[in-house]
């Protein structure tokens, strides 16, 4: 008999933005911070973990190779906890929870940790050419951050995909920048209303020879007008439509959730909060990858003989606002079901945590408002899309 997988207790850091407030922390530590605050927030004791699974996709300190196993151990897990790291592009952090639960389902774990983050603003430069020596001239770094940020076929930046959407399906500028203000604006109401603080465990950042407490997400702009998201330059393609203020930010933090096996769960006394009903990956073009969420979703409620009307909410992360517009015209996706709290637009976009940051907010709002189900779905760098359906215990 298959086992039921269940949710529960998800901690995250702020996110901070790109070269500031978290560029002085390594990875290892700033998840381990989030990773304890889930352990704390779940009751259970470190030993009560069988299993770690670590989402990351790139590797910006000499300990991050191994991070899963560092990582948990810095958690206070025990070493005979065993880690897995696992990378699928913009959907990683939503693979860790997904893989975690398949270890449930096949009887190989009880109770795991899950989650994962970045620290884009500490990632190196590098020389390829170096190991083997260049004959003459100079030698030439490259930044292994642009790396993440290009298709692996055409070279392009995620961004130019962006536009390739945008003009094959006829999605014009405006809406894109209004859907950024409505992110920005939501966002805002989010942190004013405490909601994404009670997702948040603060923590002490270096500045000025000391430490200093940094406690909420630092990329939001939330006092941008629709005038000045009108005046930016489009940001990849000359006479394009897609600008900064309609992409996702570039963020650090870390994310993480309990996933369990939901009579193990209670009998170790984690209430579980939500459980993981089903989970779809599918392919796309790759110049077009930003389509990755419709057949993705399509797929997963086809599954369930679920339709788009029963569905109470849902997280389509905001790669750029042109995805967000896609699933909407395509699923018919209501405006005032999707990303209520703001979304990568505003929040900002770390990879190794944005699908866990997704599945806490869809986790909560089920809670407050007594719906049942949420869709949590992304794109994927490369042309893919992920969808994964979770089901409120809190109603």
């Amino acid at each position: 008999m298959a086992q039921e997988t269940v949710l529960a207790a998800g901690a995250r850091t702020p996110f901070g933005d790109f070269g500031k407030s978290l560029r002085e922390v390594p990875l290892t530590d700033l998840a381990a911070h989030a990773a304890r605050a889930s352990i704390a927030r779940s009751g259970l004791k470190p030993g009560d973990f069988d299993h770690f699974v670590f989402s990351s996709t790139l590797f910006p300190d000499r300990d991050t190779l191994f991070g899963g196993r560092v990582v948990g151990i810095k958690a206070g897990l025990p070493e005979e906890v065993p880690a897995l790291n696992v990378i699928r592009a913009c959907g990683t952090g939503l693979q860790a929870l997904i893989s975690a639960g398949q270890q449930i389902k096949e009887g190989q774990s009880e109770v795991a940790l899950a989650g994962g983050g970045e620290n884009y603003s500490r990632m190196p430069h590098v020389v390829t050419t170096a190991r083997y020596g260049t004959r003459r001239g100079p030698l030439t770094m490259e930044d292994q951050l642009d790396w993440a940020y290009r298709c692996p076929f055409s070279q392009e930046y995620m961004g130019e995909t962006a536009e390739n959407l945008a003009e094959e399906f006829q999605y014009e500028r405006e809406p894109m920048d209004d859907w950024g203000l409505m992110s920005q604006q939501r966002a805002g109401a989010a942190i004013r209303s405490g909601f994404l603080a009670r997702q948040i465990v603060p923590i002490e950042v270096p500045e000025g020879g000391g430490t200093r407490r940094f406690d909420t997400d630092e990329f939001p702009r939330t006092e941008v007008t629709r005038e000045k998201l009108r005046q930016l330059k489009p940001a990849f393609r000359d006479g394009g439509k897609v600008t900064a203020g309609s992409s996702s930010g570039v963020t650090d933090g870390a994310a993480f959730l309990v996933v369990a096996d939901r009579a193990a769960a209670e009998r170790k006394g984690l209430a579980p909060e939500a459980r993981i009903v089903d989970w779809t990956a599918v392919g796309v073009p790759p110049r077009i990858m930003g389509s990755g969420p419709v057949p993705a979703i399509r797929k997963l409620l086809d599954r369930q003989g679920l339709k788009v009307g029963d569905i109470d909410y849902f997280e389509i992360n905001e790669a750029f606002a042109v995805v967000n517009l896609h699933a909407e015209r395509q699923l018919g996706i209501p405006r005032d079901a999707t990303n209520l709290y703001g979304g990568g637009i505003s929040i900002g976009h770390p990879p190794g945590a944005t699908g866990v940051r997704m599945t806490i907010t869809a986790m909560h709002h089920l809670a407050d408002t007594g719906g049942r189900y949420a869709v949590i779905s992304m794109c994927l760098g490369g042309g893919q899309g992920m969808a994964m359906l979770i089901e409120s215990l809190r109603r």
